[in-house]
């Protein structure tokens, strides 16, 4: 029988009390100090969301899908959760692993776009771990059929929220968090993957309005990939339109980006423009993304000829 393989299944992490958030902002900010005007304006938005961020907990429950999905068939998977800048941290879930005699491991970041800014820091990190647990990265699966399918089906769901006279006319909004501009001068896919997603889903619904927007700039000076959501709900407004789904495509789980950026923030904003604003449930263990993603693991492995 072959030797059992692991699952790294890896995200950003976040707070889990007010108290953390202050350890939390150090951690992302390599042990640099924050500002206490930053920590006080951080807290209050975890404050209006429940004093918590749930990445940890959404996690975990896609993980214990795709475990299911993997260990059929008489087939050996051990899947872990690592977090990049919350417990438990990456470094602690190798750990686990390696405890548990694992030697081998497939890793899954539950973020389909790549960027040398995102997805590649999981995996510099896991090289920094110093684990004896070997793992094969996966770096991006922005087109996926069951991602796209998923994604198509919140859309879906989203667009039934509004009436059938007003429906054909929502613009559905994809959102991704934004990046430094600076990744163009590296030809980073990132930008490119994210139109492939929307091209993906589009051609699964069907022609309709749509608009690529970025959301969530860091607090720096330096320039970032736009446009900014809340300006593509300005430009809406002003074009007479007065409908738009919000449908997070960088994103598989919520957290604070999500559940503060748009839920409270964009949705005053479109509040006080007069336009009604809904967001898609994110596609979080949608069993067509957990499927596929079950495939994509497997054929990790498969081309390690770990399986």
């Amino acid at each position: 029988m072959a030797a059992p393989v692991g699952v790294l299944v890896m995200a950003y992490g976040g707070p889990e009390s007010l108290s953390d958030v202050e350890p939390y902002l150090l951690d992302v900010r390599g042990f640099r100090p924050t500002p206490p005007r930053v920590v006080n304006e951080v807290r209050e938005r975890y404050a209006q969301i429940g004093g918590r961020s749930p990445i940890r907990p959404q996690t975990e429950q896609q993980a214990r899908a795709l475990d299911a999905a993997l260990n059929t068939n008489g087939t050996r998977f051990t899947t872990l959760v690592g977090m990049r800048h919350w417990h438990p941290y990456i470094k602690a879930a190798l750990e686990r692993l390696e405890a548990a005699g694992i030697e081998r491991a497939v890793g899954l970041v539950m973020a389909p776009h790549y960027s040398r800014l995102s997805i590649e820091r999981y995996v510099e990190q896991v090289a920094a771990a110093g684990s004896r647990v070997s793992v094969a990265p996966i770096r991006e699966w922005p087109t996926l059929p069951g991602f796209l399918d998923a994604l198509a089906d919140r859309v879906r769901e989203g667009l039934a929220r509004f009436s059938g006279a007003v429906r054909d006319g929502v613009t559905v909004v994809f959102t991704a968090h934004s990046l430094p501009q600076r990744i163009r001068e590296w030809q980073d896919p990132y930008e490119r993957q994210l139109q492939a997603t929307v091209a993906g889903v589009i051609e699964r619904l069907g022609t309709r309005p749509h608009r690529l927007a970025f959301q969530s700039a860091g607090m720096t000076n330096e320039p970032w990939l736009g446009p900014d959501v809340e300006t593509v709900v300005e430009q809406l407004a002003a074009d007479g339109r007065r409908d738009a789904l919000i449908a997070p495509i960088g994103f598989t789980s919520e957290h604070v980006e999500v559940l503060y950026d748009l839920d409270v923030e964009l949705r005053q904003r479109a509040a006080d423009l007069r336009v009604r604003l809904e967001r898609i449930a994110m596609v979080g263990d949608h069993p067509a993304m957990i499927a596929g993603l079950a495939e994509l693991v497997r054929a990790t492995a498969a081309g390690q000829g770990w399986r």
